[in-house]
């Protein structure tokens, strides 16, 4: 059999500590040549903090990570046996792997969120928001239209009475 891809349920909070101790126990069972790669989803995300953009990463399935395995009952229970793990998902004795278009989806969205980090919070057409960084900093305004590919929103603001439209980056605004 061949390598396939499982999700595996773990206590949320805790992806990382399971994904360090499923390799060391792949390592101590002599497994290594059963695994592939042990993924935790997440992508890299930007915001403002005072004044400065911060880069943190954020898991986009809370409590679940990636498995690649040629899964037997030796290396089902090496997962299964992790402390934190829950279950696989599905039917948890005879789990189904991901369709591969599905892993590669998940995969790929691991890789761009790294290389192209997205906006912490997305926003959308009416939304009240007060700016944060740039010469309108402390302005509020209403967003009059999103370019999620661009990373940025048209916010019409209030500037000597007048509503003005200013395109700022998703970074650049807050909620409120």
């Amino acid at each position: 059999m061949a390598r396939r891809w499982y999700i595996v349920h773990t206590y949320s909070g805790f992806e990382e500590q399971v994904k360090a101790s499923l390799l060391e126990r792949i390592k101590n069972a002599g497994q290594e040549e059963l695994f592939g790669e042990v993924l935790v989803p997440t992508e890299q995300v930007v915001e403002m903090v005072k004044g400065a953009k911060k880069t943190s990463s954020r898991k986009f399935f809370p409590g679940y990570i990636l498995v690649n395995v040629d899964l037997n009952e030796e290396t089902w229970h090496t997962v299964r046996d992790t402390p934190k793990v829950t279950a696989f998902v599905g039917n948890d004795l005879h789990p189904e792997p991901l369709s591969d278009d599905d892993a590669m989806k998940i995969i790929g969205r691991i890789k761009d969120g790294a290389l192209k980090p997205k906006p912490k919070v997305s926003y959308e057409e009416g939304d009240t928001v007060r700016v944060i960084d740039g010469p309108f900093a402390n302005f509020q305004g209403i967003v009059d239209a999103v370019y999620p590919d661009k990373g940025r929103v048209r916010v019409m603001v209030s500037i000597f009475g007048r509503e003005t439209p200013v395109e700022l980056e998703f970074i650049q605004v807050t909620r409120g």
